[in-house]
């Protein structure tokens, strides 16, 4: 039987968040996350489902994709299938064909894990590389600094200043009390944590959230924030060792997030808080 593609329907989404998240590994690449189905689960579960494609070979899931957006996909590969000739070929044909119902014609993206044959074969046939992506981790393996604020996890009664802090850092925005609840009732967040940062009068000034994918794979940060007022005061790095605590706590064996390279203020909050830098890992663009 061959490689099909397919879109999960919204009760099987748990399998293939239990799927993501056996393939995180340290000594693998950073690659799509159960966090980020997570995260993206804030807009339900019909939606979330509609966004993930899933390429299979005799019901064995092989490959991941999340529509972040409809012209971004970005992907994950089982570690022993990231040069898998059929999955490869496979996976580049529906992505460059519009009709495959993957990606619309015209300007796309695709956010592949390094390594993957996939990524190869649509190089050779014309995409070109795109703005990069830094990838950060820290090793979880001894003990984490204080933060040096008060932390807490958000729950009901803070959802809101939750919210409200993501709207201030990230402009565009549309969290809100409503679809934090909504991300918090589904499966994913059953190892997961939001973090809220408050300054010594009590404002909200950071926030996160954090996503375990399970005892001894490398949990991630998505997203983090700090909230437009109270920005140059330390908070994000408070807020990113507070997150690595809590992964820590969650049994994690690291911390990894991605940032758009260009912004080199979150790289660097990252680095502050003890991540490493990653080598960059660029998109692949058909224009």
């Amino acid at each position: 039987m061959g490689i099909r593609c397919g879109t999960p329907r919204a009760g099987e989404l748990d399998g293939v968040v239990r799927v993501l998240g056996a393939w995180q590994d340290d000594t693998g690449p950073v690659q799509l996350h159960p966090g980020d189905l997570g995260w993206f689960w804030r807009f339900g579960a019909e939606r979330t489902a509609a966004a993930v494609r899933t390429w299979r070979r005799a019901g064995e899931v092989l490959a991941v994709g999340l529509l972040d957006g409809a012209e971004l996909l970005r992907l994950a590969v089982a570690p022993g299938a990231l040069g898998d000739g059929e999955l490869a070929r496979r996976m580049a044909a529906d992505v460059a064909t519009p009709e495959r119902g993957v990606l619309p014609a015209g300007e796309v993206y695709v956010a592949a894990p390094p390594g993957a044959l996939a990524e190869e074969l649509l190089t050779r046939g014309g995409w070109e590389t795109a703005e990069p992506w830094t990838p950060l981790r820290r090793d979880l393996g001894g003990p984490v600094p204080d933060p040096g604020v008060h932390v807490e996890v958000v729950g009901p009664g803070s959802a809101a200043e939750r919210a409200a802090v993501q709207r201030s850092a990230f402009g565009r925005s549309t969290f809100t009390r409503a679809r934090w609840h909504t991300m918090a009732a589904a499966p994913p967040y059953a190892d997961a944590r939001c973090l809220l940062a408050r300054d010594d009068r009590g404002a909200p000034v950071a926030a996160v959230t954090v996503w375990s994918a399970g005892e001894g794979r490398p949990g991630m940060i998505e997203p983090m924030g700090v909230h437009a007022d109270h920005r140059g005061h330390g908070y994000g790095r408070a807020i990113t060792l507070a997150a690595a605590r809590t992964l820590r706590e969650l049994g994690s064996s690291s911390v990894v997030v991605d940032t758009a390279a260009a912004n080199t203020a979150a790289v660097a909050t990252y680095e502050s808080a003890g991540l490493r830098r990653l080598p960059d890992m660029p998109d692949l663009r058909r224009g």
